[in-house]
């Protein structure tokens, strides 16, 4: 019998500049494609690099080439900067120019050694989908790229554009955007991972530089090739059948490179919500990681034992922030019995039930309880003057580190009196602003709030917490802290706690969310699935529709959004590749 044809012959074209910060990753992903290798040929170009981009991407070629049909390799490391940008983040026309001469030059490599495809992939697009270019390749498609994720409406394609060959909003985007609607469609623009069919009689007529003669639109890359697709007859299209990976939101003009590798590690946190870590490269060494404690006393993340799962996430999380950590174990409500809490002298508050299914305290909530009281006790035992308390199944802002450090810097330069900070929390008041701090921007005094995902303490605040020896009178602990700063609604349960002077404040916006909510895929809840407190054989397997208290936070009304407690928002810049 007649062997099977070999695979389609590949060059795929990596174009990388002050990319250092991906490349580990950007790479690991393409060392994953399910591709033979010897069908691939590499085509690298790299300048006008402020970091060590050149070495990491020399590094792997030398360490891959084997694998792989040819190599072509162009590094320049001279100039440093286009004459005419503001910043590594700036598309100066300069810039422009030059990728569009790179991007050409790659598409003539590709057509003087045959190649059946060529497939650009941006440095910070990672396609996690290791079959990602079989499908691509399956489509039979003459312009067609793989629609990527980010943590906005932002993609790699257009469903609309202006007669000036701008972004046009179409009604179109959404459902694609969000896998509303599946399949492979025609659009009139995708740019920065796409794969070209140059067996295909109309490509012979394509290119990014020079521009077609009729072309006299904005002079940049993507918009000259879709220009140029038009003119040769050729539609391009974008894929969503599958998810196939992620690209950042991308930066403004004047955004800096510290802001892009915060942008970056937060790709990563968001990959760890429900799938595994995104794995770099084994063929570049790394840096070595420096974490710190932030400027904290201590760092405590709260993780059950037989949470391993989230444990694991939530190390992996915090290691790639440069956090460093200290697991404090939780208190499991499973293992507690009636005689640990008679030793512990535990009792109900007189008249709690949940205000959502009206049961009563659960062992589950004794148990978090105690996690946190925990703490407390070690941060006055330890003489800790300021803490970071962490629970294990916390999603993070981008941007995460610095603007704690902002907060944290502004509220000591205020000689601010605080015992409590919210990191992340549920609001529960929502018919009017919380007041803001007088000149400490992103901090409001905070009203009735739930959740305990995240918060900072200072020894003062959990002296007053100790002090109102709760272990009487317990009640779930984000009951609890509302009450010892005065802002809980039942005046019945504020009645046995004196004083309630807890000097309580929280960020704005929040910096720490859950990563699943009540009904969501993944959403577990050790103090709901629990018994009640008191007797081991009612369980508290609550619905959906009872754990009101694990709802997301719903829409909060313009009249109650604390307004004055944010930042000014700079203008937005118009630029093509920045419209969602």
């Amino acid at each position: 019998p007649e062997s099977p044809l070999q695979r389609p012959s590949v060059l795929l074209a990596i174009i990388a500049r002050n990319a250092a910060h991906t490349l580990s990753h950007y790479l690991g992903c393409i060392d994953r494609l399910d591709y033979p290798k010897d069908r691939i040929a590499l085509w690298a170009a790299t300048d006008h690099n402020i970091d060590n981009t050149t070495e990491v991407l020399r590094e792997w070629l030398k360490n891959v080439q084997q694998f792989y049909h040819y190599v072509e390799w162009r590094p320049l490391d001279h100039p440093k900067f286009y004459a005419d940008e503001i910043g590594p983040k700036h598309w100066s026309s300069s810039r422009f120019s030059h990728m569009m001469k790179l991007r050409q030059m790659a598409l003539k490599m590709a057509r003087e050694k045959w190649a059946d495809y060529i497939l650009f992939v941006d440095t910070d697009n990672f396609l996690t989908n290791e079959q990602t270019l079989n499908m691509m390749v399956a489509e039979n498609l003459t312009v067609v790229a793989p629609m990527l994720d980010s943590s906005s409406l932002y993609s790699n394609f257009w469903c609309g554009m202006t007669p000036q060959g701008y972004y046009k909003r179409t009604p179109d985007y959404v459902p694609i955007r969000e896998w509303k609607r599946l399949g492979c469609f025609p659009v009139p623009m995708v740019h920065s991972t796409f794969l070209i069919d140059l067996r295909k009689e109309a490509t012979k007529s394509l290119a990014f530089f020079p521009p077609h003669p009729d072309y006299t639109w904005a002079f940049d890359d993507i918009i000259a090739f879709a220009f140029s697709t038009k003119m040769a007859g050729i539609q391009m299209h974008v894929c969503n059948r599958e998810h196939y990976g992620s690209l950042p939101v991308p930066l403004k003009a004047e955004q800096t490179l510290e802001e892009d590798v915060e942008s970056f590690v937060h790709i990563l946190l968001e990959r760890m919500i429900d799938d595994p870590p995104m794995e770099p490269t084994v063929h570049v060494s790394l840096p070595p990681k420096n974490p710190d404690k932030m400027g904290f006393d201590e760092i405590f993340m709260i993780n059950l034992k037989r949470r391993k799962d989230r444990r694991d996430r939530m190390l992996r999380t915090l290691y790639e922030l440069d956090i460093d950590v200290k697991i404090a174990d939780a208190v499991d409500g499973k293992s507690l019995n009636t005689s640990h809490l008679k030793a512990l002298h535990i009792e109900m508050l007189p008249g709690y039930h949940d205000p959502y299914s009206g049961r009563i305290l659960t062992r589950g909530e004794i148990g978090c309880f105690l996690s946190h009281y925990n703490i407390w006790k070690e941060v006055v035992d330890q003489g800790l003057k300021k803490v970071l308390v962490l629970e294990d199944d916390n999603r993070f802002r981008p941007h995460f580190r610095r603007k704690i450090a902002k907060l944290m810097e502004d509220i000591e330069q205020n000689q601010l009196d605080w015992d409590l900070i919210y990191i992340g929390r549920k609001r529960m008041q929502v018919q009017q602003p919380e007041k803001s701090v007088l000149g400490i921007m992103n901090l409001v005094e905070a009203d009735y709030s739930y959740w305990t995902l995240a918060y900072i303490i200072s020894q003062q605040g959990a002296t007053k917490l100790l002090a109102a020896e709760p272990f009487g009178k317990m009640l779930p602990v984000d009951e609890f802290l509302p009450i010892m700063y005065n802002k809980h609604p039942e005046e019945n349960y504020k009645m046995f706690y004196e004083p309630r002077d807890l000097k309580a404040f929280s960020v704005e916006p929040l910096l720490i969310y859950p990563t699943h909510y009540t009904g969501e895929a993944g959403y577990i809840s050790d103090t709901e699935t629990s018994v009640i407190w008191d007797n081991d054989d009612i369980a508290t397997d609550w619905s959906d529709q009872l754990s009101g208290k694990t709802n997301e936070q719903g829409e909060i009304g313009t009249e109650a959004q604390n307004t004055e407690a944010l930042q000014p928002q700079a203008p937005f810049g118009a630029a093509t590749r920045d419209e969602l």
